[in-house]
């Protein structure tokens, strides 16, 4: 085995303590990041009655249609006579069924966030999937049908689950910044309504090992104000991992936001230690009236907004404040479109686009141990996560000029390393830290020019 030394390779590092370094094993992959496709529960009328499904129909017709340019839509309907109905739908209003598929599993109702599956990278960067347990935010609602998702999703797609559901935990809870720090609200997950019998630590234990979670930063939230009790995407988003997207203090407190807990929020800093920036959007202007004429009585907000790979989708509600957080959340995504989704109707019922939809990132691990033209193979570094070292071994099976290309979650190149001509063989780096923040990155190595499969590398130190 040949070591290749320069600014950030040491041989004599070999020897190091592996025991010492995190041995943290899975990651979620940030909303920002390549998607496979996304999952939607379609509404029906077993639970709610055929008034309920109707009046959110075109809600899911319109985020389907707007998803399918953008990637993979799954579906999960009912029963086969509700799939029936939906393709009558989708039909109806000319949405193409080639970048859609069907699942049949029985729903209490269509809240995929919360009771979904939520898909994680192992130290493979294998996706697995993650079934907490799911109470109904808390017994406030039927949920035996939707707590069983996870698993159906798991068996359909022969994917790997992982019962967690020793600790409830809904995806709508938290929003993360992509480098390991999330923020939530204490009143929707260590309250007694979810885990009476874990403490804050052994809660924090969990979201450390399976997401990938390294700062915490709670808000207190306040119990019983709405069904979920405060989930955080109904207040702010990271839109990137230096940028918070939230309301001003007034609307914070029209929302039902604690003032100690909004100072937490324009005060928190990110693994670093360093101030997020902080970008405001209004509330609705007036108090949000259904399609069907009804006044709720209440603002929207447009926070609860979803990242698609090529598209944003953002709750509207036929205000004219729409335009103007429609533009504001455009500016920070260039390259990607806007998209409002009129969510009046699915607003009455607690919640917006976010809160319906559950992203399946695109796997990193396919062809990850077939060889480049018979001529490369990459194994995941390893320690991973790691705080100073990690080694990455790859096999060349012919002479072959080899470069190393490390990005930053931005996609920024931030190190290239060129091995010029190498021999034949196995071979290993050792990465040294000292350069890189914390944080998430992928490499690659270019093979005569060839790019292999990509990888990702989580710096904790």
């Amino acid at each position: 085995m040949r070591i290749l030394i320069n600014t950030l390779i040491l041989s004599i590092v070999m020897t190091i303590c592996l025991s010492e370094l995190k041995a943290q094993t899975y990651i979620m992959p940030e909303e920002t990041e390549l998607h496979e496709g996304t999952w939607l529960q379609w509404p029906h009328h077993y639970t709610y009655g055929v008034f309920y499904r109707n009046s959110l129909d075109k809600t899911w017709v319109d985020m389907t249609s707007a998803l399918i340019a953008s990637e993979k839509v799954h579906i999960i309907a009912y029963n086969e006579a509700e799939k029936n109905r939906i393709i009558g739908l989708l039909n109806d209003a000319s949405v193409s069924l080639t970048d859609i598929d069907f699942f049949i599993f029985p729903t209490d109702d269509v809240w995929v966030r919360d009771n979904g599956p939520i898909f994680v990278e192992n130290n493979e960067n294998e996706l697995v999937i993650l079934d907490w347990g799911f109470n109904g935010w808390g017994n406030d609602a039927p949920y035996d049908k939707c707590d069983i998702i996870p698993t159906s999703v798991s068996i359909a797609l022969g994917m790997q689950k992982i019962d967690l559901s020793a600790m409830v935990f809904e995806g709508g809870a938290l929003e993360l910044d992509g480098r390991g720090t999330m923020m939530a609200t204490r009143s929707s997950i260590t309250h007694s309504s979810r885990n009476p019998d874990l403490t804050e630590a052994e809660i924090e234990q969990y979201l450390t090992t399976y997401l990938g979670i390294t700062k915490f930063l709670w808000l207190d939230g306040v119990y019983g104000t709405e069904i979920t009790d405060m989930h955080i995407d109904g207040v702010m988003k990271f839109a990137n991992s230096n940028t918070i997207v939230t309301m001003n203090n007034e609307d914070l407190l029209y929302w039902g936001l604690l003032q100690s807990d909004i100072e937490i929020l324009f005060d928190a800093t990110d693994i670093e230690n360093v101030a997020y920036n902080f970008i405001t959007i209004p509330l609705t202007q007036n108090d949000v009236t259904t399609a069907y004429g009804s006044n709720l009585g209440y603002k929207g907000s447009y926070a609860n907004y979803y990242i698609a790979n090529t598209v944003i989708l953002v709750p509207n509600y036929n205000d004219p404040n729409d335009v103007i957080a429609n533009a504001i959340i455009q500016e920070l995504y260039p390259n990607r479109t806007v998209i409002g989704i009129d969510v009046r109707n699915l607003y009455e019922n607690g919640g917006m686009v976010h809160c319906v939809t559950q992203q399946q990132p695109a796997s990193s691990t396919s062809g990850i141990n077939e060889p480049i033209n018979n001529e490369f193979k990459l194994y995941q570094n390893s320690p991973n996560p790691f705080d100073k070292y990690t080694e990455i071994k790859f096999l060349l099976t012919k002479n072959s000029s080899v470069k190393l290309e490390i990005f930053n979650i931005f996609g920024q190149k931030v190190k290239s390393i060129n091995y010029s001509k190498l021999s034949t063989g196995n071979h290993s780096v050792i990465l040294n830290s000292a350069d890189f923040k914390n944080g998430i990155y992928s490499y690659y190595f270019l093979i005569n020019g060839e790019k292999s499969p990509t990888k990702k590398m989580i710096i904790m130190k």
